[in-house]
């Protein structure tokens, strides 16, 4: 392996700088990556060093000069391990330098996954509270937020971590998931702000952690499995593609219409901008001119909140409000991409003997996920692979017309003009 390029003025790390850096620059020379503050959007790279100058913290001088000996070598030298607090299994994913012999100072740059509130509602107090303490363990480095739904808390040493974590959770903050169990999950912000809301996700996104806290922290299963929680089926969570278990609401009656509401709409757009922006774009045709007004065909509506969302004055979701519940959606693994399949077209979610309900249903599939998938399987391979029918009968659940067992599989599309 050739010395470390870029790491001195000297040109190596046994240069005898490695306490400050070559020349009076905290920063060691680092041309690849200078090339990726040159573009129109901003840089990674200018924050990175931004931090470091201020900071002079030598793990963030480390991290970049690995960066740009794997720019040049063009290969990673990052490798996994296991690094836990007391009474978990996860939260920590490390990160160990292969070429800590050349640049000691990125040896260890792991990262902590902290849970955030339901909704991501935070206040300006705890936010405080948080980069104070990772500044002074870790860092400083903060990704909000990663797939997951995780703060990421990026870079701290092996022996900082324990530490890190008692400081953080005396302060109300706990570990996100990580490994084979259960992952943090994801929920919009719902009721809190959004009239379109069907059902209140915050709530059953608290009581799912609750109920699932242990395999949160300690993971059991074949492998791992996610939450999202959207309030309506503008799904701003991204749930269908990127969860396993993709709670949607959603309604089971007709759309309301304010009739004062959709005149008005009419009056100050006129009838072309109702036929060209609504009617002519329902995906299914559901909505028809009428009299000057429109006509919404419940039977054929599919609920793409199209319409909603170009008039949410005049329409909102019907009033028999609940869930959907979508399984499988990921990204390529054993299979290609798969969006949700339908499993429950609708289930009620207002008591807390209908959120009772629901999360004794998720054991019962968690259970036969467990006991039928494979080693570092997903749910939705798993349905696949033994198909929806043996699944359904599997957790007791009854064939409906409208379940979907083979969603689309491509999340791209060309449209047609």
């Amino acid at each position: 392996m050739e010395e470390a390029k870029g790491a001195g003025s000297c040109g190596s790390h046994q240069c005898g700088h490695s306490g400050g850096g070559c020349g009076d620059k905290f920063l060691n020379p680092t041309p690849m990556l200078d090339e990726l503050e040159n573009g129109p959007w901003p840089s990674f790279v200018g924050g990175f060093k931004e931090l470091a100058e201020r900071t002079k913290k030598p793990m963030l001088r480390g991290v970049m000069d690995q960066l740009e000996y794997s720019y040049n070598t063009k290969m990673g030298y990052w490798k996994g391990g296991l690094v836990t607090v007391d009474g978990y299994g996860a939260g920590v994913i490390t990160r160990y330098s292969m070429i800590k012999d050349k640049i000691p100072e990125a040896s260890e740059f792991h990262t902590m996954r902290i849970q955030p509130a339901p909704g991501l509602h935070y206040n300006t107090e705890m936010l405080r509270e948080l980069c104070d303490i990772w500044e002074e363990y870790g860092s400083g480095i903060i990704t909000l937020h990663g797939q997951t739904g995780d703060i990421m808390l990026q870079g701290i040493e092996q022996d900082k971590v324990q530490e890190c974590f008692d400081r953080l959770n005396e302060k109300g903050w706990d570990l996100g998931g990580a490994g084979a169990g259960m992952r943090t999950a994801v929920s919009c912000a719902g009721p809190a702000r959004c009239e379109q809301a069907c059902y209140d996700n915050l709530e059953l996104h608290l009581q799912a952690l609750r109920h699932f806290v242990s395999q949160l922290h300690r993971p059991e299963w074949n492998y791992k499995i996610k939450f999202k929680f959207s309030a309506c089926p503008n799904d701003c969570t991204n749930a269908i593609m990127r969860s396993d278990l993709a709670v949607i609401g959603t309604w089971k009656d007709a759309i309301q219409v304010d009739e004062p509401a959709l005149k008005e709409w009419i009056e100050k757009n006129g009838v072309d901008a109702l036929v060209n922006q609504v009617i002519n774009l329902c995906p299914t045709r559901a909505i028809t001119l009428e009299n000057g007004g429109m006509k919404i065909e419940t039977r054929d509506c599919v609920r793409c909140m199209h319409c909603l969302n170009v008039m949410p004055k005049a329409l909102s979701p019907g009033k028999e409000r609940g869930i959907s519940l979508l399984m499988g959606g990921k990204n390529t693994l054993k299979v290609g991409v798969n969006m949700g399949s339908l499993i429950i077209p609708f289930m009620k979610m207002e008591t807390d003997e209908d959120r009772e309900a629901f999360m004794e249903l998720v054991e019962e599939i968690i259970d036969w996920w467990d006991d039928n998938g494979l080693d570092h399987e997903r749910i939705g391979e798993s349905i696949e692979r033994v198909g929806l029918k043996q699944f359904l009968e599997g957790v007791g659940i009854e064939v409906d017309i409208n379940q979907v067992a083979r969603p689309r599989d491509n999340p791209y599309f060309k449209a047609k003009y």
